[in-house]
């Protein structure tokens, strides 16, 4: 960053100044729209769409119009800089979680419909499936499988689940996740 003249710095403090004092945001917009263009960039860089750093630039300008009231700034521009590359890193963070949590649904919801997937209504077809997944079922290592029957058979909760077979709540969400992961890749194996 290139240093700036010492009034502009002076400045932008006394406008901070009067901000903390009348809580009036056309200060802060003063001080926030010589770098917008900047701030922009910077999310574009991290966000690479640009929507999403439009919606972040007004995003962080609420975000400083809060923070000014209650954080000591000594230069802005540096103050800035740093303010909206965190928020570019959490919205990054927050995205990877959504899509994390978006596929792991998907997963779920496909190896719990594995049964209803490519069915007519002919029962014969049906009891096969069913007899593939009784088979996939039995495969599966005595944790994966206790807890599988037990949540999906019986329709016990996690904590049922905890109290029934004493595994704690990480092991008993660990064994259903694989647990539903190895079923569905037997039942797609024995197609």
């Amino acid at each position: 960053m290139t240093s700036r003249p010492r009034e502009e710095t002076d400045a932008e403090l006394k406008l901070i100044d009067r901000y903390k004092i009348t809580g009036d945001p056309e200060l802060v917009g003063q001080l926030y729209r010589g770098y917008m263009h900047l701030v922009y960039g910077l999310c574009l860089k991290y966000l690479k769409n640009r929507q999403d750093s439009q919606d972040a630039v007004m995003q962080i300008f609420e975000k400083i119009t809060e923070s000014l009231k209650t954080h000591e700034v000594r230069n802005f521009k540096s103050w800035l800089y740093v303010i909206s590359k965190n928020h570019c890193l959490m919205a990054l963070r927050s995205k990877q979680h959504k899509i994390q949590t978006q596929s792991q649904d998907i997963t779920a919801a496909s190896v719990e419909n594995t049964m209803i997937l490519h069915h007519n209504d002919d029962a014969s077809v049906l009891e096969e499936d069913l007899s593939k997944l009784e088979m996939c079922i039995e495969e599966l290592q005595n944790e994966q499988k206790t807890c599988i029957q037990l949540f999906y058979l019986e329709k016990r909760s996690y904590k049922e689940i905890v109290e029934a077979t004493a595994f704690d709540l990480k092991k008993v969400k660990s064994y259903l996740q694989n647990g539903k992961r190895n079923l569905k890749n037997c039942m797609e194996k024995n197609k």
